[in-house]
């Protein structure tokens, strides 16, 4: 155990700038990932977390200006959530007096770097006055933690006694992921303290929570699998009866939240309250990626989460306005499989311990045995070639295994990582089998009457409600792994006997399609519902084909994601229930996308409209599936009126989709898109301005202040500073248009990319002055603060800076007058001869009026 004490002042150290703490652990986390990925990550279940996860965390806490802070990182690393935590209490307005860090690490290697993490933690708190010290605790955490519940048991009779159990104000956590098992020690230490669990990171969760004071916080980064099964009841139940939870944070790729590490276990990060009673609600945050500042934000009613009547305590996370559709829909469906007569049981041959019986092909003695990938189209594919024993040996031993050969409905146990349907059931029609007993393997669920078959009217009905969109979409709310368990199925609301059998006879003997399914659901038993005006599975499907359709296009995986499907629905003017044939090609601006997103699909963003430009519009952009602009090409594409319309020959393509001429025309377009490239490049570089810049002839991008900055290149430049050597000229595009980095070097200049240049500078070598000329159009004149700015970004320079702020005309020059710093100069290029001199203490003087 190491710990350090340190009782600060106000005396400061090489102040670090925001966000520089964290950067710099998380360049340690970046090596320390790579060594673990290349060794011993998989037996520690550690994966380090990145910093963009870490400050998305530690901004959940609600409570950071409390006058004493104590907090617990059970599972430390390098101290990355730490880090986060303390740069966060740094940044609040109301400071905390004190702060202390405990922080649990067992591996060594990890050690060295926790302490320089905590190091910079102690100068970032000095920095702002606030004592800080810290202990690591070189022991294992649930061990310890157990120890500290004896302790405090103990104690509990002496009044006086400390309560180090619960000692901790915040908690942040990132806990290992890895199976423990039943005869281990950990595994016994979990049971001493009320928990039965078959992973460390509930255990973690569970052990965290109990030293936390009351009212204490908690947030985590875990698996969602916790939410619901059988596997993880005892820790729903102990968790949420001391934890109230406040916030949830999903995203909506599994893949975003660890991408360094090819994590696919589906993450979420929960924020709770050490308090019984329970809030009203609770928000569900979701966005694509940590790094993506564009938030989905959704409130839902705190026993719409946890039922407070469930024994099983299931977390269904409702994230949006579809989601709550969904589930009000399947309220609408009051049956459980108990009330069918049914029930629902894992396969029964687990064939590594019955290999011996088991046969490549049917042989004499022998029956089927059907697997996963048997399953087809709706029904059972019997014999298959796989590599998977197609039959198992009827003898004594295998009685057992075996059941009658009569009607069932099979359900795949596990999904691929990414596949479509989470919930995949068939049909097994015994009359296709010339056996009287049949075996399923331990990766299929199958449901039966009392260990035999289903009549098989009920079995068709039975397999086109569990391939519904509708129920495939209420099990995602609240099964956060792949699999599909018995318990899982248990738990599902079924439409009653009669309305199975109903839609078991409206099939023929081809089994549907998922679209002929949905259909089927929503005439058939939702048509009379208050609920049929507002149809979830249309949403929802309309967003998969959008999506289906991006994915067929060739998009990278940063943009298969439900904005961007949205984006392109929004400028197709698409509704969920219009035909692909209806889409048409208005122009439209983010701030429309968005409106439409949250009008006609429920989905209401909160954050910055850019992220929709920079992460989804920019690669349509760039692969010309839409073009900017269209109205007017010169107006810059950074202008607030920029509009975007799909490109005519994209939306005659996406007409076609659902068609059979769909295939054909996706494969024409592709052929043809690297010339639409081409063509818009080129009619683009056509609308670029001329200027010519120390006897080299280039090209601005059109409009806006580029407009300007040609008036200011060809007029202000010859008659204010004749002679003068342009250094730089920033665009709309590119922000180093020119930069004659030398020449500014050379003047006691070094320009890194993260300084706000002004948009031209001329050295005026005649008078040896630095002109720092601001071009206005939708950015601001040089005011007093970016006039401190400058001077700051300059301060190398040893001969005299001087500032001008120019505008097209005295119109728009008019608005900013109030707002001119003090020793600046004004140029208006409809005015090009003249200049306006607020800096007129040196220039006072009588001027010569002209004779009449």
């Amino acid at each position: 155990m190491a710990s350090h004490n340190s009782s600060l002042g106000f005396t400061s150290l090489a102040k670090l700038s925001s966000g520089n703490l964290l950067a710099e652990v998380d360049i340690h986390r970046a090596v320390v990932s790579l060594k673990l990925r290349q060794n011993k990550k998989g037996s520690m279940g550690q994966f380090m977390t990145p910093a963009s996860v870490a400050q998305l965390m530690a901004g959940m806490f609600n409570r950071l200006d409390l006058p004493e802070i104590s907090l617990l990182d059970a599972g430390a690393g390098i101290g990355s959530l730490l880090a986060a935590f303390v740069e966060k209490v740094c940044q609040q307005r109301k400071h905390t007096s004190s702060l202390r860090v405990v922080a649990y690490e067992i591996d060594p290697f990890l050690i060295g770097y926790l302490h320089q993490t905590l190091e910079l933690c102690e100068r970032e708190c000095e920095d702002v006055g606030i004592s800080f010290n810290y202990e690591i605790r070189e022991t294992d955490f649930i061990e310890d933690a157990v120890r500290l519940q004896k302790l405090s048991l103990l104690n509990s009779a002496m009044p006086t006694a400390v309560n180090y159990a619960t000692e901790f104000t915040h908690a942040i956590l990132n806990p290992p992921y890895l199976k423990i098992n039943a005869h281990s020690k950990v595994r016994e230490l979990l049971r001493s303290i009320g928990l039965e669990t078959s992973n460390l990171y509930t255990g973690f969760m569970a052990a965290t929570a109990q030293l936390l004071k009351a009212s204490g916080e908690f947030v985590a980064i875990t698996p969602r699998s916790f939410c619901n099964g059988p596997y993880f009841r005892d820790f729903r139940k102990m968790f949420l009866e001391m934890m109230a939870l406040q916030q949830v944070h999903l995203f909506e790729s599994r893949q975003e939240a660890f991408s360094d590490d090819d994590v696919l276990q589906e993450t979420i990060i929960i924020q709770a309250t050490k308090q019984r009673e329970k809030s009203s609600s609770v928000i569900i945050n979701t966005n694509c990626g940590a790094n993506d500042d564009l938030i989905m934000s959704h409130s839902v009613p705190y026993s719409e989460l946890v039922n407070p009547d469930d024994l099983e305590q299931f977390i269904y996370i409702i994230p949006d306005k579809i989601s709550q559709q969904i589930v009000q829909r399947m309220e609408l469906f009051t049956c459980t499989l108990k009330d069918l007569g049914l029930t629902v049981s894992t396969g029964r041959v687990v064939d590594f311990r019955a290999k011996d019986y088991l046969r490549t092909n049917p042989e004499n003695n022998t029956v089927p045995l059907i697997y996963p990938v048997n399953l087809s189209n709706g029904y059972v594919e019997y014999p298959k070639i796989t590599k998977k024993p197609q039959a198992i040996v009827h003898i004594e031993e295998t009685a057992n295994l075996l059941i009658p050969n009569e009607h069932y409905v099979l359900c795949k146990r596990f999904s691929s990582k990414e596949e479509k349907r989470r919930v995949v059931a068939v049909v097994f029609d015994a009359d296709q089998f010339n056996y009287a007993y049949v075996g399923f393997e331990n990766h299929l669920n199958y449901f039966h009457k009392d260990g035999r078959g289903l009549n098989f009217t009920l079995a068709r009905g039975l397999a086109v409600y569990l391939n519904s969109t509708l129920v495939d979409a209420f099990f995602r709310l609240f099964n956060g792994h792949t699999q599909v368990n018995a318990t899982d199925l248990r738990k599902l609301n079924y439409p009653n006997l009669s309305q199975l059998l109903s839609l078991g006879t409206a099939i023929k003997e081809q089994f549907p399609s998922l679209q002929e399914i949905d259909e089927l659901i929503e005439n058939q038993l939702l048509s009379m519902s208050n609920l049929s005006e507002n149809n979830p599975i249309a949403t929802k499907s309309r967003i998969d084909e959008a999506l289906q359709i991006l994915t067929q296009l060739g998009f990278p995986r940063a943009q298969l994601n439900e904005r961007s499907a949205l984006t392109l629905l929004a400028l197709l003017d698409l509704k969920p229930t219009d035909s692909w044939q209806l889409a048409t090609l208005p122009l439209m601006g983010i701030t429309p996308m968005m409106n439409f997103m949250a009008q006609h699909y429920g989905k209401i963003y909160e954050g910055n409209r850019e992220t929709v430009r920079r992460q989804t519009v920019h690669q349509f952009l760039d692969a010309a599936l839409i073009v900017a602009n269209p109205d007017d090409a010169s107006r810059p594409k950074n202008s607030r009126k920029t509009v975007y319309q799909i490109e005519k020959s994209a939306l005659e393509l996406l007409r076609t989709y659902t068609t059979d001429e769909w295939e054909k025309s996706i494969c024409t377009y592709l052929a043809s898109v690297e010339t639409l490239k081409k063509q818009y490049a080129q009619e683009r570089e056509m609308s670029r301005i001329p200027i010519v810049i120390n006897g080299e002839f280039k090209t601005l991008s059109p409009g806006g202040q580029n407009i300007l900055i040609e008036k200011i290149i060809n007029d202000f430049a010859p008659r204010f500073t004749p002679s003068g050597k342009l250094i730089y000229v920033g665009d709309t595009d590119e922000k180093f248009f020119y930069f004659d980095e030398t020449a500014l070097a050379d003047l006691g200049v070094n320009i890194d990319s993260h300084g706000k240049m002004p948009d031209v500078i001329i050295h005026f070598t005649t008078n040896n002055w630095l002109v720092l000329i601001e071009a206005v159009t939708s950015h601001g004149p040089i005011n007093p603060k970016r006039k401190k700015e400058l001077e700051v970004l300059f301060r190398g320079v040893q001969i005299p800076l001087v500032m001008v702020t120019t505008f097209l005309s005295r119109k728009a020059m008019v608005a900013y007058l109030a707002d001119i710093a003090w020793e600046t100069d004004v140029w208006v290029a409809e005015d090009s001869t003249h200049l306006i001199h607020f800096n007129g203490e040196y220039l006072l003087q009588a001027y010569q009026r002209e004779k009449k």
